[in-house]
């Protein structure tokens, strides 16, 4: 299939060194020269611009869930509004009066069900010559950006696609608002929108960059406790484990958080004397590293809350935290303690091997 539509990359946010800002996870010591996992930064509060004036009459508040279940044009954007409009006027304690708990359940459980089903590396295909295929990268919580890209770009359409590189929470104060605003065009137009996951839609990073904080603060319990807040936070973890790994753009675009994988070749032991049912188990081969296939990728497990980074299960680890580099070669990413360092001829075989044009990574 030719590669006709349009590609435009639109990045929010300036490109940071990841190895700098982002810990490796859990290994016997961890690299993080600013943090270690007991501290968790500051999340930058937002302004409070008149908090005792009224949402416009305009605005559908608060958020009330379709009676219908089903979510339309109109129903996404006063969602946006309502976000703007409250990230202004409101303290974060006040979220509950803006999006009730019963709201947000009804969300995600409608965007999960959706992001699960998708496969871990989604194809999107249907592009015709007219279509234009926007692939962002990190927003972390930059509410306002998004609403301006979307606003700016064009909502999402038949014909104007976008592509979500992952990293929609953390650093920023609104993490919470700009995720759920992804997922409400994701249940919208689920063939026109694409939310991949980035690394930090995992339970370590969401600990230590913000993130639960931020979902703690805004739906505390009435009586100062962090139920609610809690079942919250669980829930968006358990959408994070949806969310697929990487995508393949008109057959030619490889896109992905972190970028290339490794194969992961394995050996049954030898089987040991005894019962006839014994488990057999496997032996990773870790000695050589060699890249991986597409069919290895769709067949990683990427349901889990924090991506492994020792064992059988370490493609989804590698997609989401591997870094390039201009020395030749595949090795273990000794920064981050998980993840690969890639070169110039892994990614010259790795586009050709599946014929792909360009691999693209935030």
């Amino acid at each position: 299939m030719s590669c006709n539509c349009d590609i435009e990359i639109a990045a929010l946010l300036p490109p940071e060194s990841e190895s700098e800002s982002d810990p490796s996870l859990p290994t016997s010591q961890h690299q993080e020269q600013s943090l270690s996992p007991n501290q968790v930064p500051e999340v930058a509060e937002p302004a409070i611009l008149g908090s005792s004036s009224p949402p416009p009459p305009e605005l559908d508040f608060p958020i009330e869930w379709p009676p219908d279940g089903e979510l339309s044009l109109d129903w996404v954007q006063n969602l946006m509004s309502v976000f703007d409009w409250s990230s202004r006027n409101l303290t974060p304690t006040q979220f509950p009066e803006v999006l009730p708990v019963r709201v947000f359940d009804s969300l995600v459980l409608c965007a999960s069900k959706i992001l699960h089903k998708e496969p871990n590396c989604v194809k999107i295909d249907d592009c015709g010559p007219d279509s234009t295929v926007v692939v962002v990268g990190d927003v972390h919580g930059q509410l306002h950006d998004v609403l301006f890209l979307l606003k700016d770009a064009g909502y999402p359409s038949e014909n104007r696609v976008f592509v979500f590189n992952g990293d929609y929470v953390d650093r920023g104060a609104w993490g919470l608002e700009t995720f759920l605003i992804l997922l409400a065009w994701k249940v919208l137009m689920p063939k026109s929108v694409y939310l991949l996951r980035g690394n930090h839609e995992s339970k370590y990073c969401t600990s230590v960059y913000g993130f639960e904080k931020e979902v703690l603060v805004k739906y505390r319990d009435e009586d100062g406790k962090d139920k609610v807040g809690k079942h919250v936070y669980r829930k968006c973890l358990g959408c994070f484990e949806g969310l697929p790994l990487a995508s393949i753009i008109n057959g030619h675009v490889y896109t992905a958080h972190g970028g290339l994988f490794r194969s992961i070749a394995v050996t049954p032991a030898k089987r040991g004397k005894g019962k006839k049912n014994r488990k057999i188990v496997l032996n990773s081969e870790t000695s050589t590293l060699v890249l991986g296939s597409l069919d290895e990728l769709s067949k990683a497990r990427r349901s889990v809350l924090d991506p492994p980074w020792e064992g059988l299960n370490l493609i989804p680890g590698d997609v989401l935290w591997s870094d390039p580099s201009m020395k030749p070669g595949l090795a273990p990413n000794k920064v981050r303690g998980i993840g690969l360092i890639w070169g110039p001829d892994c990614t010259e075989d790795f586009l050709k091997k599946f014929q792909l044009k360009i691999a693209r990574r935030t």
